[in-house]
């Protein structure tokens, strides 16, 4: 093993010193000069440092990378895989499916505590708003990858336009509360069962579809939704959007400083934080709702429908499996909570415009899919957690500044962190960070199923 290691080792250092190369010739229009206004105008500074760093960091890890997949194909030489082992080998479940029970524990138990603990640490619920509003944001993306995940991690049916439906739930309930004077708590479910229907809308069409076609058809219903919206002036309010909408009320009580509002009917002093709580709490109970929803349906008919069309779409209507009904579920299910999602949106922002719902929405909601493991819950939600927190994360490090510059922003360079962030997870973990999951239906004692023993290795 140490002879073809030490033979192999000038193809790795060759392979990374190609990788530098090529980062070089990325870095130089890029990087090495950056424009500072002058007093003659605008002046070119150089950063060759940064680029040597850039590149000298690209070596290492490349290098690194080479190394241990070396590594690991030379165990796996030695180590015969299940399947072609002469003796019974026993797949014990991975270390990703031991602790995605008590990862997903401690993930409710925070969400749970999140407003009080924020209180705590920052002297009130008022200091405490930032963090309460970026548990809202962080919970809107768990639920809308969890509704996505049914479309893609369940179905397998690529969908690059979910935003549209996302804008569906938003649009419906601000138009109907708007113009008819509707309660959030009667256009909620009217906002899942109308994006719902545009699911099965786009499901029609694309019954057929597989792969990339399904992709385009999919993001091109997405930008016909928002040009429809910015067009439809008359409807929509055209790029000036909806505003004004009117706030959600705890069952009837508003949450206002009159004799009837929510602090004077309980006995508390007024404060208006109380209705961010409770909006924390209700997109908590409605991404909760549908990780329920979306688990019990894993375990009933459609839900193994979904998974074996996901595996081999001949099979599946070779077994006497209706693709065409399960196509159609899974879009317009995923597209309902999809609505759901939106509909919060809505009431949350009390303002809306098609600017909010670009395909770039739906694209972080796809990775964050892909990240998490496709049909992986609790994937998707530390996916949602690192890709959403993770830019709020770099602007309150406050070392950054030191190191690249006073002017040194992390919030422009969030889209580069998303696609190295990509690129990692493909190379080092192609099924994302949990690949494992026990399996939908099981014989006796439920045992957790290895990703490498599945085609797809979902799991």
């Amino acid at each position: 093993m140490a002879e073809a290691r030490a033979s192999g080792l000038p193809d790795i250092l060759r392979d990374a010193g190609l990788y530098a190369l090529v980062a070089f010739a990325l870095c130089v229009p890029v990087v090495s000069y950056r424009t500072e206004a002058g007093a003659a105008g605008l002046e070119l500074l150089p950063r060759w440092p940064l680029v040597g760093l850039l590149c000298a960091g690209i070596f290492v890890l490349r290098l690194i990378q080479r190394l241990v997949l070396a590594r690991r194909d030379a165990r796996r030489a030695l180590t015969p895989a299940p399947s072609q082992a002469t003796e019974a080998v026993h797949a014990e479940p991975a270390a990703g499916q031991k602790i995605s029970g008590l990862a997903l524990w401690a993930f409710l138990g925070l969400a749970l505590t999140l407003p009080a603990v924020a209180a705590l640490a920052s002297g009130g619920l008022g200091p405490a708003r930032y963090w309460i509003d970026l548990g809202i944001l962080i919970l809107t993306y768990v639920m809308l990858g969890w509704g996505l995940n049914i479309v893609v991690g369940l179905a397998g049916l690529l969908d690059l336009g979910y935003v549209a439906f996302y804008a569906v739930g938003a649009y419906t309930y601000a138009l109907l509360a708007t113009t008819f004077g509707l309660s959030f708590w009667v256009c909620l479910p009217l906002a899942g069962l109308f994006a719902g229907l545009w699911g099965m809308v786009l499901g029609f069409p694309v019954l057929r579809l597989r792969g990339d076609y399904l992709a385009i058809v999919t993001l091109a219903f997405g930008e016909i939704i928002r040009l429809v919206l910015i067009n439809w002036t008359d409807l929509t309010g055209g790029a000036a959007g909806i505003s004004s909408i009117p706030r959600a009320t705890f069952f009837g009580i508003p949450f206002t400083a009159d004799e009837d509002g929510f602090a004077a009917r309980f006995g508390l002093e007024f404060d208006s934080m109380y209705r961010v709580v409770f909006l924390y709490y209700l997109i908590l109970v409605l991404a909760l709702v549908t990780n329920l929803v979306t688990l019990r349906l894993r375990r009933l008919p459609i839900g193994r429908a979904w998974e074996a069309l996901r595996e081999d779409e001949i099979a599946c209507r070779s077994l006497g499996i209706d693709t065409t009904a399960t196509k159609l579920t899974a879009f317009a299910l995923g597209a309902a909570f999809g609505g759901f999602a939106g509909s919060f949106f809505a009431v949350r922002q009390g303002f809306i415009s098609p600017e909010s719902f670009n395909f770039l929405e739906s694209a972080i909601i796809l990775a964050i899919v892909v990240l998490g493991g496709m049909g992986s819950q609790i994937g998707v939600a530390i996916a949602a957690v690192a890709m959403v927190g993770g830019p709020e994360l770099l602007r309150n490090l406050g070392f950054l500044s030191a190191v690249f510059g006073e002017g040194f922003d992390p919030n422009e360079y969030r889209l580069l962190l998303f696609g190295l962030a990509m690129v990692t997870m493909m190379v080092w973990r192609p099924r994302g960070l949990i690949s494992e999951r026990q399996p939908s239906v099981s014989l006796g004692r439920a045992r957790g199923i290895s990703g490498a023993h599945v085609s797809e290795g979902h799991g």
